[in-house]
């Protein structure tokens, strides 16, 4: 990524200056208060668009100055007046102008996202990670399965980061953890982040499209006992209406054919190939829910019902799987 330029002061040049709304005079920023009370106002006029992290104006503007500044974002408040200096202040508020006028998510700005309260190394190069899996992994899959019969071996599919194949490796401290993607380079970054958490011995990562290199030395597909993926499924139709933040996710990572179900519909009927008898499927949709219904009526999905009521998400078991064709 390149370096943050230097926000040039208003002046002689500024009026010719495209950007010349957010170069008003920085001089009088002065502390961590002053920044973040600027940032929220430029997030503000420029209306940047919030769901890659945050839901307000003042905790992304917060999470982009102290996190660029390297200080927790917990920082206590009496360290709020700190003064900064001027080279602080170039990087920051160059950050500041990239996140409202190119609208970069802050997430690949820092190169660092949150899930699950710990931090990943992220870049456009994967999604900038966001899942109600989060809530799943927490409850440790349960009621579907228990404290006494956890999942042995797990996989998810489209890892990108890496972030659920991490979380699931913690919450499930006894189990094999397999993560595919088609992305050579989605697969780079979930190896850095698997080596970050030093799970190298847990987590083993695979080159695929959806399932289909997943055999073992004899050609036979590879079994596991849960199997979850948040594929992409965003209807190529929507991509124009997105807000300008999404532009900076890899497409193929967002955006399926056949109006966002055509991956969604391969794991479907191949996934019980790949579960052991009594194994579950999980597939994130996003507001996929209603479309689904109409075009499967006849098979049997469970929708789970999540605090986050925006993102579908459903489970069929490995019996239900049997017969499928879409």
């Amino acid at each position: 990524m390149t370096a943050p330029q230097h926000s040039e002061p208003a002046g002689r040049h500024a009026q010719t200056d495209p950007l010349y709304p957010l170069i008003e005079d920085t001089r009088q920023l002065v502390t961590i208060l002053d920044l973040v009370r600027w940032a929220t106002s430029r997030m503000d006029e420029q209306k940047v668009f919030l769901g890659h992290g945050t839901q307000q104006y003042w905790d992304e503007a917060a999470w982009l100055v102290l996190d660029s500044l390297h200080l927790p974002l917990d920082l206590d408040a009496m360290h709020w007046s700190a003064k900064l200096t001027p080279g602080e202040i170039t990087l920051v508020t160059g950050l500041i102008r990239r996140r409202c006028l190119e609208h970069i998510p802050t997430a690949y700005l820092l190169n660092r996202a949150w899930f699950m309260g710990q931090p990943y190394y992220v870049d456009e190069r994967v999604l900038i990670p966001r899942s109600p899996f989060a809530e799943l992994i927490a409850q440790h899959f349960e009621p579907w399965y228990g404290t006494d019969t956890p999942p042995a071996s797990i996989l998810d599919i489209g890892t990108g980061s890496g972030c659920l194949a991490i979380a699931l490796a913690q919450y499930f401290p006894e189990a094999m953890i397999s993560a595919c993607d088609i992305s050579m380079d989605a697969l780079s970054i979930a190896a850095r982040n698997v080596r970050d958490y030093q799970l190298e011995d847990r987590v083993e990562l695979y080159q695929s499209d959806l399932l289909d290199n997943l055999k073992d030395e004899t050609d036979a597909p590879l079994r596991f006992d849960l199997i979850i993926s948040n594929p992409p499924y965003v209807d190529p139709a929507e991509a124009e209406d997105m807000p300008e933040e999404y532009h900076h996710e890899p497409a193929m990572a967002l955006y399926a054919p056949n109006q966002g179900l055509a991956l969604v519909e391969r794991m479907l009927d191949t996934a019980g190939e790949h579960l052991s008898p009594d194994g579950y499927l999980f597939v994130e949709v996003g507001n996929g829910r209603r479309l689904i219904d109409q075009t499967w009526p006849q098979h049997r999905l469970s929708w789970i019902e999540m605090h986050n009521q925006e993102a579908a998400l459903f489970t069929i078991a490995c019996s239900d799987l049997a017969n499928w064709r879409g």
